[in-house]
């Protein structure tokens, strides 16, 4: 293996401050897809106490230098120096204006940072470096400037022209072109920059702030699309307003604007009052989108607002504080959805995300904490770590501080910061200063990684108490918060429940239910009900449990625990151990054991109509493939996805009636409608339709995708037929093809379908696939549709056992790097399980990295992929 796969990292005990301040920029864009030139003005500074005579080095790439003056005199090749990636003015003055000319070539720009083209439309990427492929700057978030930015374009081919901030002039000027000045009053760093030029429709609505300030708001989109932006305004609204209510935050300009665009390598980008959105997190109406599609739009359009504050007016001081905005502003988003939805409902869906992408990063090759310490390059630390688990590091600190105690020490940290670059350290010490809690031991959360590992024993001591032994693996141990609950093993009642905190390797915590008068429950005095202690409710910390408890009761606890989140991890264990048992991995528990109490159970929930229909849907989903994995050594994944298919079946066939009856009473005749109320019902209606055609019944399906009254019931039954061996299956895909083919986020859809073929031949199906029309290599929604979907949720294809699907894998990474580096990294992921797959697959997969790490002109961002997925081979 090559030495050079990854080059010296940053590190965050090498952070100082720059020599220099940036203070205001004036931008002058003048738009051309082959040449744009951009003019820049800089007020800039010396910090004091620094020397004088100190350089200016500031970041640039695939820029062309036409120009360079300070205070208006053009500089000599001898008092500045350029190479490929810095220009640094070797002995500027204290103060001065730097004046630079530069030129781009936004249709060159494959790797969709920077300035760049999506469907003839400019728009930009910013953070986490692309500015400087716009001008050289200081690109880092602590430099806060105030931007003035005009643009200036051909009226016709684009004549909407958008930057951060409120619009200040614009005119028409000769040779059919235009101009539009805008000008963001706050002080901002360089990631948050974003411009759009292009042939736009504006779709518009307004807000009032709780002060009385009215706000417009804009959604631009392709004309084709403006009756699809309903959704995506009703939510920003909602948003605006929760944020009010929850945090106290109004919103600070007189425009809020989101742009929709195809060519996009993330979700959506909260640039200054400017947010770009991947399209398929803007577009939906009945026909074209998803439930699901409508709770994405819902949850990132708030995210991407609610960063406003957690990001914008109060941003971090360098890119290791990355978990600071993303997890505070996750956990926010988290706490919106499920204010608008069902809360139980909402935190089953978010540590179903964290357990399936969030714990193997902590349990392989790519751990790391939450706050890093070092990094080749801050792209690749755009992970699920920074995201889902720093958001669960904020909920144990209101879980910890309490409601009212949580809100005013998040209010003292946006007052202190305001306007600010800051650390998780400010952070912490807001919460600290306002809950008077020392935080010392809890900040581990954010330095060190993986998830720590309880073991727990409940059992009564000698005077018949009811004692909790926990203990765990981390060295110096963490500040741990358990929710508990004591329950009737029969009733569910509660008996008692509260909150502790383990904070030492190993503690006891007596939970003996206080007597009820008239009532069992007291284990001091012969009560009749056996108490059973529910642990860490409502996933109190982000920890794996482990707890010597019998099958029966797991079971009871499964049919009536209280507690939603706990029942539906009782369930998801029973998913497990029977899945397992059957794949021969688990030997403790006989499969058929584990298959009649998660049949009970699931009975249970199903004639329990009193139940939220999505809760008990999520009851009915089995645990994913790759999540059957987690834990285990020697892996042959497509032994575990024949297993699961088997406990599936067999539970469909002990559930057959009551499922059919929750099939057909969850039917949702009447308009469409969004809100969680209507999508429960649907999400039950195809859990359980996807349970029966699992045992072998696929007329209700077939009819559904040929028939169905919205995209939700359709895509549902079409997506569970894909991944079936019905007879069907080919003709309901090529039919929806038939009647989609232009609208291509429908169509994205169906490549996925297509990608998770269960036969043979999928991976020759999706070798043809990347020559089809509806593909192209150059849109990263359509690659992550394919190639991404067959190589992570495809076990069965992906893991063959002669190393095919790896290599193809290794073949697709090679290529996409050449065009865009961060889609590659974030691809490679999918290698993530190598080391723990049985000798003759890891000899493969390990070949197929190698090759990927040594591969000609391999981009940074896949070097440090490949050097970390290697890493110690």
């Amino acid at each position: 293996m090559r030495t050079d796969v990854a080059p010296p990292p940053t590190r965050l005990a090498d952070y100082r401050p720059t020599d220099y301040a940036v203070d205001a920029v004036s931008l002058d864009v003048r738009l051309d897809p082959a040449r744009t030139i951009v003019r820049s003005e800089l007020k800039v500074r010396r910090r004091e106490g620094v020397e004088d005579g100190a350089s200016l080095r500031l970041d640039g790439e695939a820029l062309e230098l036409v120009a360079i003056a300070i205070d208006g005199v053009a500089l000599s090749s001898d008092q500045y120096s350029l190479d490929e990636k810095y220009l640094t003015l070797k002995t500027p003055p204290a103060v001065f204006t730097l004046s630079v000319e530069t030129a781009c070539a936004p249709e060159a720009n494959t790797a969709l940072s920077g300035l760049y083209l999506s469907n003839g439309m400019f728009c930009t990427q910013c953070e986490a470096e692309g500015f400087r492929r716009i001008t050289y700057y200081l690109d880092r978030p602590d430099i806060l400037s105030v931007f003035t930015v005009r643009i200036e374009a051909d009226k016709d081919a684009y004549p909407v022209l958008l930057a951060n901030g409120d619009k200040i002039n614009s005119g028409d000027l000769d040779g059919g072109r235009h101009f539009a000045v805008w000008r963001d009053p706050h002080p901002k760093p360089a990631y948050l920059f974003a411009l759009v030029g292009g042939d736009l429709v504006a779709v518009e609505d307004g807000f009032t702030t709780r002060s009385g300030h009215d706000v417009a708001l804009k959604v631009f989109v392709q004309a084709e699309n403006a009756d699809k932006c309903a959704y995506t305004l009703d939510s920003l609204k909602r948003a605006m307003k929760w944020d009010e209510e929850a945090f106290g935050r109004e919103y600070d300009l007189d425009t809020f604007m989101i742009v929709a665009v195809d060519h996009f390598n993330f979700g959506a980008m909260e640039n200054k009052g400017l947010n770009i959105f991947n399209s398929a997190y803007v577009l939906a109406s009945p026909e074209t989108a998803t439930d699901q599609d409508y709770e994405n739009i819902e949850s990132i359009v708030a995210h991407e607002y609610f960063h406003n504050w957690s990001g914008n007016r109060v941003t971090l001081r360098d890119w290791f504080q990355l978990c600071l905005k993303e997890g505070f502003t996750v956990f926010r988003d988290q706490e919106f959805s499920a204010d608008m939805r069902d809360r139980s409902v909402q935190r089953i869906k978010d540590v179903r995300r964290l357990l399936s992408h969030q714990f193997p990063e902590d349990a392989g090759p790519l751990s790391h904490p939450p706050r890093p310490d070092q990094f080749i390059t801050i792209d690749n630390f755009y992970t699920a770590t920074v995201y889902e688990k720093g958001a669960e590091i904020v909920r144990m600190l209101k879980t910890m501080l309490g409601p009212e105690t949580f809100r005013k020490a998040s209010d003292l940290y946006f007052e202190r910061h305001d306007g600010e670059a800051a650390t998780v350290e400010d952070f912490a010490r807001a919460m600290a200063d306002a809950s008077g809690l020392d935080l010392s031991q809890f900040s581990l959360w954010w330095t060190q990684a993986g998830a720590p590992r309880v073991e727990a024993s409940i059992a009564p001591s000698g005077d018949g108490r009811l004692v909790a032994t926990l203990s765990q693996d981390t060295d110096p141990p963490r500040a741990i918060p358990v929710g508990y609950a004591v329950v009737g093993a029969a009733s569910g009642r509660v008996m008692r429940e509260g909150l502790v905190t383990l904070d030492q390797t190993s503690q006891r915590f007596d939970l003996t239910p206080e007597p009820h008068e008239g009532e069992p429950g007291d284990t001091r005095e012969g009560a009749t009900e056996r108490p059973l202690a529910s642990l860490f409710t409502h996933f109190s910390a982000p920890v794996v449990v482990d707890i010597d408890r019998p099958l029966d009761e797991r079971a009871a606890l499964a049919k009536s625990d209280p507690d939603p989140f706990n029942r539906w991890s009782a369930v998801d264990g029973l998913w497990r151990d029977a899945c397992l048992a059957e794949a021969g991995r688990r030997k403790e528990v006989e499969a058929d054991e584990a298959v009649a109490g998660l049949g009970a159970a699931l009975h249970a929930a199903l004639a329990d109509q009193a139940l939220a229909p999505a809760f008990t849907a999520q009851l009915l989903m089995a645990p994913s493939p790759g999540d059957l994995t987690q834990g285990l050594d020697e892996l042959d994944p497509p032994r575990l996805v024949r297993a699961r298919a088997t406990i599936r079946g067999r539970i469909a066939a002990l559930l057959e009636t009551p499922l059919t009856e929750a099939f057909e009473r969850s039917q949702t005749p009447g308009p469409f409608d969004p809100s969680s109320g209507q999508a429960g019902k649907r999400a039950l209606k195809n859990a359980a339709l996807s349970l029966l055609v699992e045992a072998g019944h696929d007329t209700r399906a077939v009819r559904q995708a040929e028939a169905g009254r919205n995209m939700t019931d359709v895509a549902a039954a079409a997506s569970i037929l894909a991944q079936s061996a019905s007879e069907a299956r080919d003709d309901v895909l090529e039919r929806f093809y038939d009647r989609w083919r232009t609208n291509a986020l429908v169509v994205n859809k169906w490549l996925a379908w297509r990608a998770l073929r269960p036969d043979g031949e999928a991976l020759n199906d999706v070798r043809s696939l990347l020559e089809h029309p509806a593909y192209d290599e150059g849109t990263p929604n359509k690659v992550r549709a394919l190639v991404g979907t067959f190589a992570n949720l495809n076990l069965s294809n992906f893991h063959a056992v002669d190393g095919s699907g790896y290599n193809f894998l290794a073949d697709q990474l090679i290529r996409i790097d050449g065009r865009n580096p961060q889609l590659a990294a974030r691809l490679a992921g999918a290698f993530e399980v190598w080391r723990r797959l049985e000798s003759g697959r890891r000899s493969i997969a390990r070949h197929a990295l190698r090759r990927v790490a040594n591969a000609e002109k391999t981009s940074m961002n896949l070097k440090e992929m490949a050097a970390r997925l290697l890493a110690g081979d």
